[in-house]
């Protein structure tokens, strides 16, 4: 009964520690600088509600440090236009003002973050594409990459 308990004890410490080891590799935003241009299109609570998806997002991005995040409406509305034309949104059925795309720059570690990207290096003009269903729904990240 003892033995059984000590390895009931031991698998719950390993799993832990597990859990505890997987958390320190993942994204961080702590340093990054946010640069959230202004808007004819979104009001600032929105914008900013799109930063926060895309650094909770960017946690996910396993050895990898958030440089900088920026919303550029010119840019935006390019890339919202071949989103539309080219993309997803030609097929997923989100109205044109309900998708926001913001930039980012990113280091990646020597860990090459979880394999697809190149490890040591620096990716820059990366995109996040965030829709939403409606002006009062939240933004969730629909696609990312260049």
């Amino acid at each position: 009964m003892i033995a059984k308990r000590i390895a009931v004890l031991l698998c719950a410490v390993s799993i832990v520690l597990l859990l505890s080891a997987c958390s320190l590799n993942a994204g961080t935003t702590k340093n990054a600088q946010i640069v959230l241009g202004e808007s004819k299109t979104f009001s600032s609570d929105e914008i900013s509600a799109a930063k926060d998806c895309v650094m909770k997002k960017f946690k996910e991005f396993e050895g990898c440090d958030l440089l900088e995040l920026r919303y550029d409406e010119e840019r935006s509305i390019r890339e919202v236009n071949d989103y539309m034309s080219t993309g997803r949104g030609q097929v997923n059925g989100v109205a044109r003002e309900n998708i926001i795309v913001l930039h980012s720059s990113f280091y990646v570690d020597s860990s090459g973050g979880d394999g697809s990207l190149n490890p040591d290096s620096e990716y820059s003009g990366w995109m996040w594409i965030l829709v939403r269903d409606n002006e009062h729904s939240a933004w969730r990240v629909d696609d990312w990459g260049y």
